[in-house]
């Protein structure tokens, strides 16, 4: 190794001090045997200055009494004289009121269902007895269910929904009962029923009037929304012609008149239906508004009930009923004598027909049909019609 590098490497690294060389300086031994002995902790007792903490306990004391008495002298007699005083006196400014409801249920002006007393309320959570009777129920009609089965598989493109009731057995046939189907026009006879228990409640009656404006005039069915501006009509000739001529914009008058689709609608689940419901302003030609052959018939039986409707009342819906001008659906197969009081419907993808059938033998049976069909096919109204003759049929005895 060159001397140069032997120096160097001499100077910067580290040394064995076990080899002790010429030109360093050894560590003596008793430095290099020298282990560092470990820390002992202490384990004699702490004294404790108990004379000083009693005196800082007295201290905490004497502070806490004196914030509570300055509490009692102060904030308390003030509190009660701005407060609670208030609630004993007389508010010495009665013009200055509170709406303490408002504070409350901050949002009830935007969130409610019903209205009582002209107070807004949120209800609905409450369970109530049905207004409406359900229908008593025997025997299944097994075999005119699959009358109409069959008949369902010549019309392969429509898709039925068939309530049949009969008022002297009881017993029924069920096709797709419980299905949701849009209302279309059938719609209007929750509306009518709504209508008539407004009017038992005091609320509306029979001869109020109300003119024909723009925001009521409506397309779709019905003469009214031909007539002239500011036209005033009586609530009994607006009910007719929502019945018999499947009048739009009387409809819409009425429920504007009765509280909106949002009073139908309660109207609705207090007679404990839970599958019809009102959602848009007729002509519904989207079919929002939805109903079942089952909810229908039900209502239809109740008509009649006399704890859910007055016999006046029960008198005029039946003669707004019986004299529909379209009987080209149920009707259309019924035998000769027969009477009928129902309500149709028609919105392109679905028809309909509802109501009470009387034979002429003094038998009675209720009787739903609902076909979704591709938009305007003749096949829905062929279909109905043909459904509507087996029915009258079997009810008739003729098997």
């Amino acid at each position: 190794m060159p001397k140069l590098a032997k120096q160097y490497e001499q100077r910067y690294s580290y040394y064995n001090y076990e080899e002790v060389s010429q030109n360093v300086v050894a560590v003596p031994r008793k430095y290099r045997d020298y282990e560092p002995r470990p820390h002992v902790v202490s384990r004699r007792p702490i004294k404790r200055n108990t004379a000083k903490i009693e005196r800082n306990r007295r201290i905490s004391q004497l502070v806490s009494v004196s914030v509570l008495l300055l509490l009692g002298i102060f904030v308390l007699p003030s509190g009660f004289k701005n407060i609670s005083r208030s609630i004993f006196t007389k508010n010495p400014y009665p013009s200055i009121t509170v709406d303490y409801k408002q504070i409350v249920y901050p949002s009830l002006p935007y969130l409610n269902n019903n209205l009582f007393l002209d107070e807004l309320m949120l209800s609905g959570a409450e369970l109530k007895k049905p207004q409406m009777s359900t229908l008593p129920t025997g025997q299944e009609m097994t075999s005119l269910e699959n009358q109409l089965d069959y008949l369902s598989t010549l019309y392969p493109r429509i898709h039925p929904s068939i309530f049949v009731w009969d008022y002297n057995t009881k017993n029924f046939a069920d096709i797709n009962g419980e299905e949701l189907f849009s209302a279309a026009s059938i719609i209007k006879i929750p509306v009518l029923l709504q209508l008539f228990k407004s009017i038992e409640a005091g609320q509306v009656s029979l001869t109020d009037t109300m003119p024909l404006t723009e925001y009521y005039r409506s397309e779709g069915s019905g003469d009214l929304q031909f007539k002239a501006e500011n036209s005033n009509y009586s609530l009994d000739t607006l009910a007719r012609v929502m019945i018999t001529n499947s009048d739009n914009s009387a409809t819409n008058m009425i429920m504007s008149q009765i509280g909106s689709m949002t009073d139908v609608n309660r109207g609705i689940k207090d007679w404990g239906l839970n599958q019809t419901h009102v959602k848009n302003w007729l002509p519904d030609l989207a079919g929002t508004n939805h109903t079942t052959a089952r909810d229908l018939a039900r209502m239809l039986y109740n008509i009649d009930n006399p704890k859910f409707l007055s016999p006046s009342s029960t008198e005029k819906i039946f003669e707004y009923m019986g004299q529909v001008k379209n009987n080209r659906l149920i009707q259309a197969g019924l035998g000769d004598g027969a009477k009928f009081h129902h309500k149709t419907g028609d919105i392109g993808k679905m028809l309909g027909d509802a109501g009470i059938v009387t034979m002429p033998s003094g038998n009675k049976y209720i009787v739903v049909i609902l076909a979704n069909r591709p938009y305007n096919s003749p096949d829905g109204k062929d279909f109905i019609v043909k459904a509507s003759e087996i029915i009258y049929n079997y009810m008739n005895g003729i098997r």
